[in-house]
This record gives C-alpha cells, sequence and structure tokens, in this order.
C-alpha cells in the first residue's frame, strides 16, 4: 500500500487537472471510492491516481475484443454497421474515396434504409474531408440528402485556420494548423478505439492499433463527446453548404478566436466534468465484479484541454522501479516533456517501437513532405544522443517496424508491474505522444487498466506481434543520414508534425 498511500497523499488534486477536471472536492466517502477503485486487484495499487483525473467505466475483460489486423478492423466495421439498429457514431480525419470505401457508404445506406429508427453522426476534419474534388464530403452528401434527419455530418474546423491564412494557404498545407484527429467507431453499444482512419490503407496494408469494447455506459460517453464536439464544428447541409449546429453562435474562422475557444472548451470541461461525477456515483454498486477500467482521455491543445498528455506524462513519472514499458508511435516526435519525463522521472525499463523509413507513409512522397521519414530519424537520434549523455541508454530501446509492402501507424503503451511477463495497462487511441497531438489535433484515447489474465494475454500477443517486426534501431538511428535541409526544417517547423 506504499505507493497507494503516496500518490494519494502527494498528488491527489495535481494543478495540471484542472486544465480539464478542475480540482474536484471529495468527500470522505468519494475518497474511499477512489482508493478502493481496483479493490480484488492486487498489484494494481500504484495506478489508483487515475481514478482521480478522469471518468472511470468498470467492466470485464470479455467485454474487450483486441483486433490485430486491417482486414479484419474493415470486416468488423462493415459487419456490425450492417446489423445497427439504433445508432452509428463515425469520428476520423477523414473517409477515402476508393472501393472499399465505397462499400462501406453503401453498407451504412442500407442500414439506414432498414432500419427508419438509426442514426448515423459523422465527424471528420474540414480541411482534410473537402480536399480535392472527389474527399469526403462527396462520399457522405447522398446519405445526407436521402436520409434527412437520420444523418448528421459535421466538419471540425480549427480556429487557427482564419483571415489570410485560411485564404491563401492551400490545400494539405492548411492542414498543419490543426485536426479533427480523433478515430472512434461506435455502432450501438460497441465502440472501436483506434488509430486507423477510414480509407483504403487503413482497411488493408498499414498496421494500427484496434480494441473494440461492449460497454453502453462507455458507448454512450463517447456518442455525447461527439455530439458536443459536433456543436462547435460547421454542420453540412443536403445542399453541400457548410453552417453553425443550431446550438451555437460563432464561426470558428470568423469574429474572436478567444470567445470561440472559451464557448467550446466549457462545452467539453462541463460535460466531462458531469461524466466523472456520474460515474463516480455509480462505481460503488456497478463495479464489485468489474477486473478491468477504462479511463477515456481527451485532449485538444488549441482549446486548452490537457487531459490525455497530463495522464501520460504522469504515467511516464509514477513507474515502479522494475516495471517496463513499451511504447509505440507512428511518427516520432515525443514532445520534449515526455522526453525528459522518460529520461530523468520515469524507473521503467523502456522499448520504444516506430516506423523504420521504408515503413513510414510519407516515404517517396513529392516535394517536402519526402523529408518526414528522415525527420523523424534526425529526432529520434537526438533523444537516443541525449539519453548517452545522461547514462540512460541502457534503460531505454529503440525498436523500427518494417514490414515489405505495409506502412506503420500503430501507437500506444503497454505497462508491465514488475516481475509480471503481461501488462496490466494499455493506453490506445489517436495520439502519437507528439508535437502535434498534444498542441495542435483533436485526439482521445482509452486508458485500460485490468487484473483479467485472458485480457492480459491478449494484449500481450499484440505487442508481440508488432514488435516480432521489428528491429533493434540505436546503430540505423545513429549512422543514417539526414539532409541538411530537413536539419533546418526540423529546427523551425518540429511542433507541426
Amino acid at each position: 500500500m506504499f505507493y497507494l498511500r503516496r500518490l494519494f497523499t502527494q498528488e491527489l488534486c495535481p494543478v495540471s487537472q484542472s486544465d480539464l477536471l478542475g480540482c474536484l472536492p471529495h468527500s470522505p466517502h468519494q475518497l474511499q471510492l477512489l482508493c478502493g477503485g481496483f479493490a480484488g486487484a492486487p498489484g494494481l495499487d500504484s495506478l489508483t491516481w487515475l481514478h482521480n483525473l478522469a471518468p472511470c467505466f468498470p467492466l470485464r475483460g470479455e467485454q474487450i475484443q483486441v483486433i490485430h489486423e486491417p482486414q479484419h478492423f474493415y470486416q468488423t466495421l462493415m459487419q456490425r454497421s450492417s446489423q445497427a439498429k439504433k445508432r452509428i457514431v463515425l469520428a476520423s480525419l477523414y473517409l477515402g474515396t476508393g472501393k472499399l470505401e465505397h462499400s462501406l457508404v453503401q453498407t451504412l445506406r442500407r442500414s439506414l434504409q432498414a432500419e427508419s429508427s438509426l442514426r448515423l453522426n459523422v465527424l471528420l476534419d474540414f480541411t482534410r474531408g473537402t480536399r480535392g474534388v472527389a474527399n469526403s464530403k462527396t462520399m457522405l452528401l447522398p446519405l445526407l440528402r436521402e436520409f434527412g434527419n437520420q444523418v448528421q455530418f459535421s466538419l471540425y474546423h480549427t480556429p487557427d485556420l482564419r483571415g489570410m491564412t485560411k485564404r491563401l494557404a492551400p490545400p494539405r498545407w492548411n492542414e498543419l494548423l490543426g485536426l479533427q484527429h480523433m478515430k472512434v467507431y461506435l455502432i450501438d453499444d460497441a465502440v472501436i478505439i483506434s488509430g486507423a482512419n477510414l480509407s483504403n490503407d487503413y482497411f488493408t496494408n498499414r498496421q494500427d492499433r484496434y480494441i473494440l469494447i461492449e460497454d453502453k455506459p462507455l458507448a454512450d460517453f463517447y456518442a455525447q463527446f461527439i455530439e458536443r464536439v459536433q456543436e462547435f464544428s460547421l454542420a453540412v447541409s443536403a445542399d453541400s453548404t457548410e453552417g453553425l449546429h443550431s446550438s451555437w453562435r460563432i464561426l470558428p474562422y470568423e469574429g474572436t478566436k478567444e470567445q470561440f475557444i472559451k464557448l467550446a472548451k466549457e462545452r467539453i470541461t462541463n460535460f466531462v466534468q458531469e461524466a466523472y461525477q456520474r460515474q463516480l456515483q455509480l462505481r460503488a454498486t456497478d463495479s464489485s465484479k468489474a477486473d478491468t477500467w477504462i479511463f477515456p482521455l481527451l485532449e485538444m491543445g488549441q482549446l486548452g484541454i490537457h487531459h490525455d498528455s497530463v495522464v501520460t506524462k504522469q504515467l511516464l513519472s509514477n513507474c515502479i522501479a522494475g516495471s517496463r514499458l513499451k511504447l509505440a508511435t507512428g511518427y516520432f516526435n515525443l514532445t520534449q516533456e515526455y522526453m525528459d519525463t522518460i529520461t530523468h522521472k520515469c524507473l521503467a525499463q523502456c522499448s520504444i517501437l516506430m516506423a523504420h523509413p521504408n515503413a513510414n507513409g510519407f516515404q517517396g512522397a513529392k516535394g517536402p513532405a519526402g523529408g518526414i521519414p528522415a525527420a523523424y530519424t534526425l529526432i529520434a537520434k537526438s533523444f537516443y544522443e541525449s539519453l548517452v549523455r545522461r547514462q540512460q541508454e541502457h534503460r531505454v530501446n529503440f525498436f523500427e517496424y518494417e514490414q515489405p509492402g505495409w506502412t506503420y501507424h500503430a501507437k500506444g503503451l503497454w505497462y508491465y508491474l514488475p516481475e509480471t511477463p503481461l501488462p496490466s495497462l494499455t493506453l490506445i487511441g489517436s495520439s502519437n505522444f507528439g508535437e502535434r497531438s498534444v498542441n495542435r489535433d483533436l485526439e482521445t484515447q482509452v486508458c485500460l487498466v485490468t487484473d483479467n489474465k485472458d485480457l492480459r494475454q491478449r494484449l500481450q500477443a499484440e505487442a508481440d506481434r508488432l514488435y516480432d517486426k521489428s528491429t533493434t534501431a540505436e546503430r540505423q538511428i545513429v549512422q543514417r543520414q539526414v539532409p541538411r535541409w530537413v536539419q533546418a526544417v526540423v529546427r523551425i517547423f518540429r511542433n507541426f508534425f
């Protein structure tokens, strides 16, 4: 109980928590609930602080499926969408325009036709979703026109894209300022949390992570959360125009930017505070048979909401001596704060998995984008050399994923308590743990804590499948040549990618 006492006497309400939840007052009864959050799960006491930072959804390990392959991800979306009865909620960066995406749209169409009470909510990014003549918007307009009130289609528009920048920044370049990057796919009472977008590569040969959770309270949380984001996003009409949501009065690119941010932040913080209190009230009666706990984490840096990053940093800081940590990212650009925390405050043995340049989706791209893989190599090299200077390289190892014909986009974290071969915690979602994830894009991931042995074995199998296709990379990172122009660009634009 030493770690439990330390965490609750020193860090019960950290100042950074006010970015989302505020320092919530806890009655003696509530404090007892928080401290007993993982009751019956020996060894998890050191993670009890999570109950103070996010709503908690207790459930059983058998309610969770770990999906390994992009084809299975696509098949799951298709099958469940075809059987949907009450709601389908899709939040992604964009929807592609290929054959597989058309098949998905047709499946949605048939389901809407078969169930007049079925509602479809789609949230995509404005800049990415309207790029080109054929785009996400043109893909979904037929559904909006045919099914009217059954469909709500929204495009999030960053408040940073305005004025001359909005008028002059060309497609692709305007996406640098901020995106709707969350990946939540909800069908009836099941939620798929992933880092994968809705396009051909992510359905075929682009490796990501995907966890399906069957839990109505969690599904309700995410459905309501996406609706809140849609309120301050642009609503797409059947005539193809975009306008304000019926409950919103300020366009993100006109008027006062600060006012838009203030009101949008209030919508999200009020919603999460209510959800936190609601789950706290239910925890005493609903969690007696739980062996798994889900904590939804949100990050909206442009709106002043730093929630996921607060939890991630605290997790890195509070690793127990003798524990292990596996961290994966599709794009290695960890924030300086994360790198400093791993170097100076993290006691775990760390393994970092990233894409080999050959598995990076930008490899071979035209123009400046073609230098992005080298930029990530440069950042990783800088971090490794920093670890060497501080004599910490023995504790942090680097791996690169490479599979012929595939690209790599998986991200997340697996945490192993001392002397255990199986993970007790995983983070999974859209965040790459980078500058964009913390400061520019809308992100969500879940923190999953479990004492269920079968689920822990399945999470271990997931990590093994990724690491088995990787090789140690410290030498390659140091020796790989980086063009000088890339070095100059990274110094100036690192927080844009």
